[in-house]
């Protein structure tokens, strides 16, 4: 079986898209229906900005998806998804590939949701630091000792798990996890604490968001962050999507699980190849590839 999946922030980079704008006509009108609802010229950005300018959370997280999104929807005939998954963000993609969410609709509500994490970064200072080499029940144990908001994130792959949470709580953490033999725990270059509970304001606001959104039943299983399981009804994803904020993207599980379901192949969509050098780590016979 054919599966896709698509990348979330930190997979962007000046330039992103611009070829297929200029090569592609359905590419183009996409793009430029993208600067209509956002209320900006995020192409601008994206293809002849700066790097500060996309690592912004309200231009980083729509440019990842209206890439994917725009060249899974070039990909024509041979586009044809049997599963899909989707890393943080990466799920909106996911959505919009196997027909749950309309393209107009996804993109709202992913400019939404990265204006309301914004907003929870900047109530409460926090980051997110990667971790490499230890096993993740160890990482989970010292988590749950530190006296702050400090939790498992981001399930990548064996040996490499992504913590969230206060600043404090954050570099408390790095010593206690350095200390237990960790290879590395370096904090990472992001707004703020992903996938923790300091995101429950975004939480709220997004969930009325996509409460008011009008979902389709799919026409191929999503494998969704919050719990690496195929979810096909309407109203569990969004429920997941909305929980998704304040939990950890099991990304490890998930791929495990499209494997064990019958996944022959994973085809990224989107910027990058991070995700097909995550699922080499969580499985080394599995076929991977660029769309």
């Amino acid at each position: 079986m054919k599966a896709y999946v698509f990348p979330g922030q930190g997979a962007q980079f000046v330039g992103m898209g611009k070829d297929l704008y200029e090569s592609n006509p359905l590419a183009k009108s996409l793009f430029d229906d993208a600067n209509q609802i956002l209320g900006f010229d995020i192409t601008s950005l994206m293809f002849a900005g700066t790097d500060e300018d996309l690592k912004q959370t309200r231009v980083t997280q729509p440019a990842i998806f209206l890439h994917s999104v725009i060249l899974a929807k070039t990909l024509g005939d041979a586009f044809q998804p049997q599963m899909v998954a989707g890393h943080s963000l990466g799920e909106f993609s996911a959505l919009v590939a196997n027909g749950s969410l309309e393209f107009s609709y996804a993109l709202s509500l992913v400019s939404k949701r990265a204006m309301a994490m914004q907003k929870a970064c900047e109530i409460q200072p926090s980051t997110m630091a990667a971790v490499l080499g230890l096993d993740d029940e160890i990482v989970e144990q010292i988590c749950q000792g530190i006296d702050e908001v400090v939790v498992a994130a981001n399930y990548n792959s064996p040996g490499q798990l992504v913590i969230s949470g206060s600043l404090a709580g954050i570099d408390k953490a790095i010593a206690e996890l350095t200390a237990a033999g960790a290879k590395r725990a370096i904090k990472l270059p992001v707004g703020g604490a992903f996938h923790s509970p300091l995101m429950e304001p975004a939480r709220i606001e997004l969930a009325a968001a996509i409460e008011a959104t009008s979902f389709n039943k799919p026409f191929c299983p999503v494998y969704q962050n919050v719990n690496a399981l195929p979810a096909t009804d309407p109203a569990v994803i969004k429920k997941n999507l909305v929980d998704q904020l304040t939990s950890p993207v099991r990304w490890t599980k998930t791929i495990q699980n499209m494997i064990a379901d019958g996944a022959s192949s994973f085809t990224e969509v989107g910027p990058g190849s991070v995700l097909q050098g995550l699922i080499k780590k969580i499985d080394r016979t599995t076929t991977t590839m660029s769309a």
